[in-house]
């Protein structure tokens, strides 16, 4: 990786709220449990996991002028994120809630993203000199969708490398428009639903059908993650099928932010797209295993270290 490399994230900063039952859950009634507060986002925590491998990041994203605001770029900031394109907004900063079962895994969730969704296209455009000399540019699906075209119009003029996570089936649904095939995207994250999402397929179709539509939309590469199966990453005529090797799952919230950012981390530092798939996939194995959204003690180092326990 050159020295003044840098990557521009542009997406959501939250405040997570997460609430994991001691038992399993009950529907419709209170379950005992724990509850905690961290920063959040999409962006924001791709942009501190790359920080805390040693990546230079910007982080472009929208904050209220309120105390949560406050907390999140400070942290932000204190991880090592350059944080100096984040914009202040009247509306609120923007919260997630997450409800965990006793084993870690997502039960539900809601977004409350009215800071993410008051970004607009003059924003973007004012930062146009950062986002043309990036060495990658990182789209979080929550954006708006005028706001993603405007980034992918920008980046492509400037062929810089586009990765774009959709985040939900919901915002998956959304960005298909965006897919014309007449802009490059260097490589599209979706799970399994998100990627019938953004293609149109039927759920009737195969994964490889769907994964072939994408490549036509202009998805240069295309990593379909598949939960404990692993995942699947599709280049110009290869196909490789990864597992996720053996974690203790203690939370999996921000498992999939780590993957992108390590894939990203590697990529820049020279590792082929498969390796760096795989020292993704043991980022968020190292993530799941912690309680924090971002594992405050992520290092490439020790990434490496999970890459190689793995493979003994």
């Amino acid at each position: 990786m050159l020295a003044d490399q840098y990557v521009v994230v542009i997406g959501g900063a939250n405040i997570d709220v997460k609430a994991r039952s001691a038992d399993a859950i009950v529907p419709a009634t209170s379950n005992p449990g724990t509850v905690c507060v961290s920063a959040g986002g999409v962006g924001r925590n791709i942009a501190d996991n790359l920080a805390r491998l040693g990546t230079r990041v910007h982080l472009l994203a929208a904050v209220g002028r309120d105390a949560i605001g406050d907390r999140l770029v400070s942290e932000t900031a204190t991880a090592g994120v350059v944080v100096d394109s984040i914009v202040r907004v009247s509306a609120p900063t923007g919260t997630y809630m997450a409800v965990l079962d006793a084993d870690g895994e997502l039960v539900t969730a809601v977004s409350e993203m009215a800071a993410t969704d008051s970004i607009d296209v003059g924003y973007v455009s004012r930062h146009r000199g950062l986002i043309v000399a990036a060495a990658f540019v990182v789209l979080d699906g929550n954006l708006p969708s005028v706001v993603i075209s405007a980034v992918l119009d920008i980046a492509s003029r400037a062929d810089v490398r586009v990765l774009l996570d959709p985040v939900s089936d919901a915002k998956a649904t959304r960005l298909a428009e965006l897919l014309t095939g007449d802009r490059s995207l260097f490589l599209v994250t979706p799970n399994r639903t998100e990627l019938f999402a953004l293609t149109g397929c039927s759920t009737m179709d195969s994964l490889n059908d769907a994964v072939a539509q994408l490549h036509a939309l202009g998805a240069e590469n295309v990593w379909v993650r598949l939960g404990v199966a692993g995942s699947v990453f599709s280049a110009a005529g290869s196909v490789s099928a990864m597992s996720v090797g053996t974690a203790e799952v203690v939370d999996v919230t921000g498992a999939g932010d780590a993957a992108t950012a390590a894939f990203v981390h590697a990529v820049l530092r020279g590792r082929s797209l498969v390796d760096a798939a795989r020292f993704g996939h043991a980022a968020a194995g190292l993530t799941i295993a912690s309680t924090h959204t971002v594992r405050p003690d992520l290092t490439e180092s020790l990434v490496d270290a999970e890459l190689q326990r793995r493979t003994t």
